[in-house]
């Protein structure tokens, strides 16, 4: 019987990403200095299509925005798939880069153009390994999401649109600015928290400020909830589920002297504990209502239910160590972070896991996501490349019983630390 079980190529992949890192820097620049809010990312994924039939890899477009492409067996044993997200974030850049967001009030303030650059040189270093892929019956699919950033986000339109058909294992990175470049956090089990966004509205009388009492003084109630409810929360949710709700916006009246009729109060509602997130709508409501009954106004509580945690598989994890430390990066311990990411929806239906990439500078600034001055290392991209098309065949080789992925990782120390 013919062995189909897939060789390690880590030396093949490093090589041709580091031939391509010229490219790659290019790209990440350009996609940089576009940058397009979720569901609108037109731009990009033609950018991305383009590259990829380029390098003949076959490309199917989604509905809106982003894209699938396919490497390797055309009726595989096993598919791997690699997920990137392309979206941008509604903040104004404030870097002073050359190649600085072109786009007023939009910026990659998450690395997501780090993300789709590093799928692009994974993608572009297994074309030139494909017929190792073919010669294993093992297939890649590559998947470039749109719309992480909103709620619901772009993942679940992937699933809708058949990209987890036939998908045995998922793996994704993520840019983590705590860790140096070279480096890839990696942690079994949650690496991130569950994540719903909250608004609340209210409606009373309102008045002149010189009356409060002939209204329902709404901006005082609106004060309560911002308050109020999260010390609630606290206080009826168990403090093991690190229940975490913070406000992001506020609008209330428009002049010093007018209370107003109408107010709004919207932000996350966070936790690590996945069981006590399917239930909380209800009590978060609830408590809403009990705080604002002394003013007499009415309220409008909005859950948009958006991501249970990231579990990562901790098979996984070993094929991603092999990865790692197979094309020339550094393993690292990552903590779990109250950060949302919609890659969970994936892994409701695949085993996966998701990586932390290294991009601060090494003795260099730590910086933090979702904040104007993000600047990342550009090292970081080769190793991302490098970690996404190593994947493929650890976990390839996994799944055909390879003995050459035992013993790889040092899992407890990982998880532990």
């Amino acid at each position: 019987m013919t062995d189909r079980t897939p060789s390690l190529p880590f030396e093949a992949i490093a090589r041709t990403v580091e031939q391509c890192v010229p490219e790659l820097v290019t790209i990440r620049r350009d996609l940089h200095t576009h940058p397009e809010l979720g569901r609108g990312e037109v731009r990009t994924t033609a950018l991305i299509a383009e590259r990829l039939e380029r390098a003949g890899i076959g490309v199917r477009r989604l509905r809106g925005t982003g894209l699938v492409a396919e490497l390797g067996a055309t009726d595989p044993v096993h598919r791997i798939a690699l997920r990137a997200d392309i979206d941008a974030l509604p903040i104004r850049e404030q870097t002073g880069l050359p190649f600085a967001s072109q786009t007023d009030g939009v910026s990659h303030s998450c690395g997501h153009d780090v993300h789709t650059t590093a799928l692009i040189g994974a993608a572009l270093a297994l074309k030139e390994v494909e017929e190792r892929l073919v010669a294993a019956n093992v297939a890649a699919r590559l998947v470039f999401q749109p719309a992480e950033e909103l709620m619901p986000g772009g993942a679940e339109d992937v699933v809708a649109q058949d990209g987890l058909v036939g998908v045995d294992r998922i793996f994704a990175l993520h840019c983590d600015p705590n860790l140096d470049a070279g480096q890839v956090g990696l942690r079994v089990g949650a690496v991130t928290a569950a994540a719903d966004q909250i608004e609340v509205t209210l409606a009373g009388r309102g008045g002149h400020t010189s009356r409060p009492h002939l209204t329902q003084d709404l901006t005082y109630a609106l004060a309560k909830v911002i308050t109020d409810v999260p010390a609630v929360l606290s206080r009826r949710l168990d403090p093991r589920a690190s229940a975490a709700l913070v406000w992001g916006s506020i609008h209330s009246g428009g002049a010093a002297n007018v209370i107003p009729s109408s107010g709004k109060v919207t932000g996350t509602l966070r936790m690590l504990d996945a069981g006590i997130w399917d239930g909380v709508e209800r009590l978060l409501e609830s408590v809403v209502h009990e705080v604002v009954r002394p003013y007499a106004v009415q309220a409008d509580v909005t859950i948009t239910k958006g991501v249970p945690p990231v579990v990562n598989d901790a098979s996984c994890i070993d094929a991603l160590t092999a990865a790692v430390t197979g094309t020339g990066g550094f393993v690292a311990p990552t903590p779990q972070s109250l950060g949302g990411e919609d890659f969970a929806w994936y892994l409701t239906h695949v085993p996966g896991a998701m990586a932390r990439l290294g991009t601060r500078t090494p003795g260099g600034t730590t910086y933090d996501l979702h904040r104007g001055d993000l600047v990342v290392d550009e090292a970081a991209i080769p190793v991302g490349a490098r970690t996404l098309a190593g994947v493929v065949f650890a976990a390839a080789a996994q799944l055909a019983g390879s003995p050459s992925l035992t013993g790889v990782s040092p899992l407890t120390a990982v998880a532990d630390r």
